[in-house]
């Protein structure tokens, strides 16, 4: 299968990395300069649970021609609408589209750029870091839960899941994914933005009962809206849940402190406890946690000068 990883950063590497090794033609799209430059030139090297390197393609999205049979989604959710615009002509009638974005929401956009028969909604629990550009931390394990938001499209989201899972990616085709969309968005609305404003690993964060409450408030929160929106969540299973991924990823330093606190970069914010907030104050949930995190967030960004 020919498949595009849009947005080839620590996820991006991880997933074309083992699609790649599996046998399928894989490119890489990024706009990271100095990482495009170190695979071109010394291939993708994966540190962590195993060593390896390996010549794969990566270049710009405007650059791409070929269309895809399958273009999997790993840009950061403030860029999706420009990654759309500019692999616009790799788009094929029968492309299909693989969301696996942090966050809420990204569903409205992409159906602005594509059929909805060809759109896959997705989540996933695999983790993933960048050592420095070209170098890709792969540890422990995960897995990916996704759905054609077409009914229709189910026998061909089946094929995806068959060559992902040949991959090693461990992926189930599920009949209401949007549940696990909003469980996995409130893992990211415990421990990415607390961890980013803590600056600390998750299990460092996880450690005291102070920060316990606040994880508990923030998960009540999501819940509350969640619910408000017409999705079915339970909230003691989402806590034992994150309880657990906490243990699993103790020595983690999740996405948004590799992109505020290392990287000063612009964080996902909007779209997770931001997305929230705002649907809360839509609804007429209060959400005051996810304000002040967001809030907070914002005023780290402008510190350092990257809002």
């Amino acid at each position: 299968m020919f498949i595009y990883i849009a947005g080839s950063g620590a996820m991006g590497c991880r997933f074309g990395y083992q699609l790649f090794k599996a046998g399928n033609k894989v490119v890489l799209l990024d706009k990271w300069e100095d990482h495009i430059k170190a695979i071109k030139e010394k291939g993708l090297t994966i540190v962590g649970d195993k060593e390896d390197n390996v010549k794969i393609p990566i270049m710009h999205p405007e650059e791409a021609k070929e269309p895809a049979d399958l273009i999997i989604l790993f840009t950061k959710a403030m860029q999706l609408p420009a990654m759309l615009q500019d692999i616009e002509q790799v788009i094929g009638e029968n492309t299909k589209v693989l969301c696996l974005l942090n966050g809420l929401g990204h569903e409205d956009v992409i159906k602005q750029y594509i059929p909805e028969k060809n759109i896959l909604m997705g989540v996933t629990v695999w983790t993933a870091g960048l050592q420095g550009p070209g170098v890709a931390i792969l540890k422990a394990t995960g897995s990916v839960n996704l759905q054609s938001i077409d009914p229709a499209g189910e026998a061909e989201a089946e094929k995806i899941v068959e060559v992902l899972n040949e991959a090693g990616l461990n992926v189930t085709y599920d009949k209401d994914v949007v549940p696990s969309i909003w469980r996995k968005a409130c893992v990211n609305g415990t421990m990415n933005s607390t961890c980013a404003l803590e600056d600390c690993t998750i299990g460092e964060f996880f450690a005291s009962e102070d920060a316990l409450k606040v994880v508990h408030t923030i998960i009540h929160e999501f819940v509350e809206v969640g619910r408000a929106t017409g999705v079915k969540l339970d909230e003691e299973a989402i806590t034992e849940y994150i309880m657990h991924t906490a243990e699993v990823a103790a020595e983690h330093y999740p996405s948004m402190h590799q992109d505020l606190v290392q990287n000063h970069r612009q964080t996902e914010i909007d779209y997770i406890n931001g997305a929230v907030a705002r649907k809360g104050d839509e609804l007429g949930v209060p959400t005051p946690y996810c304000h002040m995190i967001t809030e907070l967030i914002h005023a780290k960004e402008h510190v350092l000068g990257i809002r």
